[in-house]
Parts: C-alpha cells; sequence; structure tokens
C-alpha cells in the first residue's frame, strides 16, 4: 500500500468516505468521473486509489452508481465485467481502444472555493 505522505486521521477518513459517497452520488446518468477528481473534490488529491477502496470495500457503496467512476483515461475497473455494460445501458460510448469517450462523457464538477 502506499505511503501516503499527508496520511489522515481517522477523523479524516470517516469525512473522507463521505466525501467521497456524496460526491458519487451526485453523477449523472450518461456521465462518468474519475476516481482523481473525486479524490479532489473531497479535498485529498492525492488520494485517488483510495476513492476506489472507498467505493469498493464501504458497506452500501454498491447502492450507489459506482459504475459511473473510471481512471483518467476512461478504462473500467479490471475484473468487473458489468462496468461497461451498466455504462453502455445509459448511452455512455466507448472508444475503439475499450476506453470511455472522456471528450463527450466526462463530467467536471465544480470544484469548491
Amino acid at each position: 500500500m502506499k505511503d501516503y505522505p499527508d496520511k489522515m486521521s481517522p477523523e479524516q477518513a470517516r469525512v473522507f468516505c463521505d466525501d467521497v459517497l456524496n460526491i458519487v452520488a451526485q453523477i449523472p446518468r450518461g456521465r462518468v468521473t474519475t476516481y482523481g477528481h473525486i479524490a479532489a473534490l473531497a479535498g485529498w488529491p492525492s488520494h485517488s486509489r483510495m476513492v476506489g477502496r472507498t467505493l469498493r470495500y464501504t458497506p452500501g457503496a454498491e447502492q450507489l452508481p459506482c459504475h459511473r467512476v473510471v481512471n483518467k483515461e476512461g478504462r473500467t475497473a479490471p475484473g468487473w465485467s458489468l462496468h461497461r455494460p451498466l455504462l453502455e445501458a445509459e448511452g455512455v460510448l466507448f472508444k475503439p481502444n475499450g476506453h470511455v469517450d472522456m471528450n463527450r462523457h466526462l463530467w467536471v464538477p465544480i470544484m469548491p472555493d
């Protein structure tokens, strides 16, 4: 596991988790965002991997549109065979290389001041 120079306290980790889940809940149908965008919005821009862990291991996260989160290149999660079909069912288009067409579907929420 990566040793983050800016480690979170348990309280910060709880707030981060809540923020991640709240942000994911807001991703519009037919759009995607990245782990990095979510981490930045949550105030921890170097913690994109922790976004993925939060979505994978937090009870109840499966009720959120987690399928709308991809990596910065538009790649879907390895080992999750439903990721692409769920996005395609919402009208998300993929390029020939199998990545989401980020130019068409990227949702970049407004960063708080």
